[in-house]
């Protein structure tokens, strides 16, 4: 997942009185906006100096990002927008910026390393549980612990990670500075958890067009399935085939997607009557599959919602709305409410929201939605007293 406070400059403007600037300033930035766009008018006041602007369309991305990098020497951002029928750039200072220390990422990254590898150890140990002190002391076994990390941790952290990695690479190629990955460590205290809440990585630049919203926000889901996909595979393959009747009535199951379905069909023969018990590989799988689905939903600040601003521009709201609609009926109703609570649904439009986007990121999205909706799991984890 990628977050970017700076693309919501534009919503709150800035509260700088521009009236009281010099006349030098004004003047520089009159000329760093006229070197790009020609323009006929000048407003200035509290929000911003608004210039409005002819532009040429063949060159308006690269216009914009001179611009952009020109301005950001300066302490500003510029925001391209249409504003009844002409085209304006307003030009507001620059957000502060604290950058976080790297010992902080890789501090987080070693504590989820260590959450993770407890709870690969529980599921290698057959533990539900580390709150007694005989479960806590097979856990805490080297042999468990180690393939606690080996079997789980690592190809868990593998698929987020390299999901993270994928933001991280597509924004610099970009020129976004952006943050390394913060890992979300979530000590395994429940009956059901993975140890982790994920990943995310910040951007320190604002996104400058639709093209690049996309990019980056495609990017991770992309790389993660990728890898999720074979480790998911040699999971199965490698998992046990039990009874049925071998499985309590109080024991938790977890939910099948429609691409999981196909890949135990395909790789394991199942017969009537019996069920795949996946082992601790298959079940990291299950899980980065999970993630980069759920990363997928169209709304807010996920990776879903930077990709579908990029291709709808302000109809992603809609597709937000529906999307946490339908979620309100399945597992992850929870998940709705957080998102319409700490996220939103719409998702903050880029710098330039004038240029277009592309065909072959047009398909791309579509591609995005196949498995958005492939690897989603409606119900996640249920009773096995329901198989009855």
């Amino acid at each position: 997942m990628v977050s970017s406070k700076l693309q919501k400059v534009d919503e709150k403007m800035i509260e700088t009185d521009f009236s009281e600037k010099t006349p030098a300033d004004l003047e520089k930035l009159k000329s760093s906006v006229g070197r790009y766009f020609p323009f006929y008018e000048v407003k200035v006041g509290r929000e911003g100096i608004v210039f409005f602007c002819k532009i040429n369309e063949e060159r308006l991305e690269e216009d914009f990002e001179s611009l952009r990098i020109d301005l950001s020497h300066q302490g500003y951002i510029p925001i391209l927008k249409n504003v009844s029928g002409e085209t304006a750039i307003y030009v507001v200072p620059k957000p502060e910026k604290r950058n976080i220390p790297t010992w902080v990422n890789l501090v987080l990254l070693a504590a989820t390393v260590i959450t993770t590898a407890l709870t690969g150890a529980l599921l290698v140990s057959g533990k539900t549980t580390m709150w007694d002190t005989e479960s806590l002391i097979v856990i805490l076994r080297f042999e468990n612990l180690l393939n606690g990390f080996l079997l789980f941790s690592l190809p868990l952290l593998t698929i987020l990670g390299i999901h993270e990695m994928g933001h991280y690479y597509v924004s610099k190629i970009h020129g976004i500075k952006t943050s390394l990955p913060f890992f979300i460590p979530v000590p395994p205290i429940l009956n059901f958890n993975i140890g982790t809440f994920g990943a995310l990585i910040s951007s320190r630049d604002p996104l400058s067009n639709r093209k690049i919203l996309f990019d980056v926000g495609i990017a991770g889901p992309l790389a993660g399935f990728i890898v999720a996909v074979p480790i998911t595979i040699y999971g199965v393959m490698t998992s046990t085939v039990v009874p049925l009747s071998s499985i309590s009535k109080g024991e938790l199951m977890l939910g099948s997607s429609l691409f999981f379905d196909m890949i135990y069909k395909t790789f394991v023969n199942i017969p009537p009557g019996y069920t795949l018990s996946l082992n601790p590989v298959a079940f990291a799988g299950w899980v980065g599959l999970l993630i980069t689905s759920i990363n997928l939903i169209p709304a807010g600040q996920l990776d879903g919602g930077h990709i579908a601003r990029a291709v709808l521009g302000e109809k992603q709201k809609y597709a937000g709305w529906f999307s946490i609609f339908i979620l309100l009926f399945t597992g992850w109703w929870f998940f709705a409410i957080f998102i319409v609570l700490l996220l939103g649904t719409a998702h903050p439009p880029p710098l330039n929201d004038i240029s277009p986007i592309d065909t072959k990121r047009k398909i791309l999205f579509f591609v995005a939605l196949l498995i958005l909706v492939l690897c989603f799991v409606l119900f996640p984890i249920y009773p096995a007293d329901m198989l009855s």
